[in-house]
């Protein structure tokens, strides 16, 4: 009777303790998507303020850099626009044609804002080019100054705010917002030193119109090749392999991982591996070091694993 009590006790324990687990996780991925969500939001409401305000100055003194940079902003609200869909999107949960999540809408997005990028940039050659052959200087303002240091130190700030959000959420649209955010800021620096140096060189706003482009040409490669590597699989980082193999030792099962997979949703991580065992252990032995092995991932983790066992002695025979 008191080994039944025991046994109910612990049972309802056991229980409890994974309800709260879940209920923690249930939290941690809320706050991960509300921390999406108010970046977006804070991003399209600045940058449509200061797109107004640099496309204004940019028809006033007809300069191709402002102008350029003033687009350049206005795509860092598109970009926000389609994390704030991301966001809306992964919220989605599991269904039949989708049994790992709408979490890879975020890659999806990074890759719309990469290729975005691209053709901004070429757009911005073509009309720097063209200021270039019309060897006309452009006339700045003290209104241009004021607008592209306010714009610079806007920027930084969103920049700074996108990236520890992407920290926060290891999302990688947060990240690509971010550079968005800080390549603005960056063709703006550029564009202050154009209109200072604006008067002594006619040739400045055409080149400086190609030095914005180029930046943009380097964030749009940066995102692109992030967000690519994700959706075609990668190579799981160091850091996290520390910790996976952290937790197998930890358990003394005397296995052996290797031939990791990583494969990322948005929030939802999949792993696969192989693991060498004990060739003369059981099926039921070799199952369940491997069940155990994957539960510890689960709740310490946060990752699905799938484990592929081998027996050390077909390790050994190679």
């Amino acid at each position: 009777m008191v080994a039944g009590t025991v046994c109910r006790h612990t049972t309802y324990t056991i229980e409890s303790g994974r309800k709260v687990l879940e209920e923690i996780t249930q939290k941690s991925v809320k706050t991960k998507r509300n921390l999406v969500l108010i970046e977006g939001w804070v991003s399209v409401c600045g940058n449509s303020v200061l797109f107004a305000l640099k496309l204004w100055v940019g028809l006033i003194t007809g300069s191709v850099a402002l102008t350029a940079d003033a687009w350049h902003t206005m795509t860092d609200s598109i970009s926000s626009g389609i994390v704030i869909v991301s966001a809306w999107m992964s919220r989605k949960p599991a269904d039949d044609e989708h049994p790992f999540g709408h979490g890879r809408t975020d890659l999806v997005s990074s890759v719309i804002i990469g290729v975005l990028l691209l053709m901004i940039g070429f757009e911005f050659i073509i009309k720097a080019v063209e200021q270039l052959k019309s060897g006309e200087s452009v006339h700045y303002g003290m209104l241009a100054v004021i607008i592209t240091i306010v714009s610079i130190v806007s920027k930084e700030v969103m920049a700074q705010y996108a990236f520890w959000a992407a920290r926060r959420t290891r999302n990688t649209i947060l990240k690509a917002d971010g550079w968005h955010h800080r390549t603005d800021a960056l063709s703006s620096v550029v564009v202050l030193i154009g209109i200072l140096c604006g008067s002594i060189f006619w040739w400045v706003d055409g080149v400086l119109g190609l030095l914005v482009a180029l930046m943009i040409f380097y964030a749009s490669y940066e995102i692109l090749r992030d967000s690519i590597n994700r959706l075609i699989g990668e190579t799981p980082d160091r850091e996290l392999l520390q910790s996976v193999e952290g937790v197998i030792d930890a358990l003394k099962l005397d296995v052996q991982p290797h031939h990791f997979h990583l494969h990322r949703y948005g929030d939802h991580i999949e792993l696969t591996f192989h693991i060498f065992i004990d060739a003369g252990l059981s099926l039921k032995d070799a199952h369940d070091r491997a069940h155990r092995i994957e539960k510890e991932l689960r709740d310490q983790l946060d990752i699905e694993a799938t484990i592929h066992m081998e027996p050390r002695s077909e390790y050994a025979l190679h």
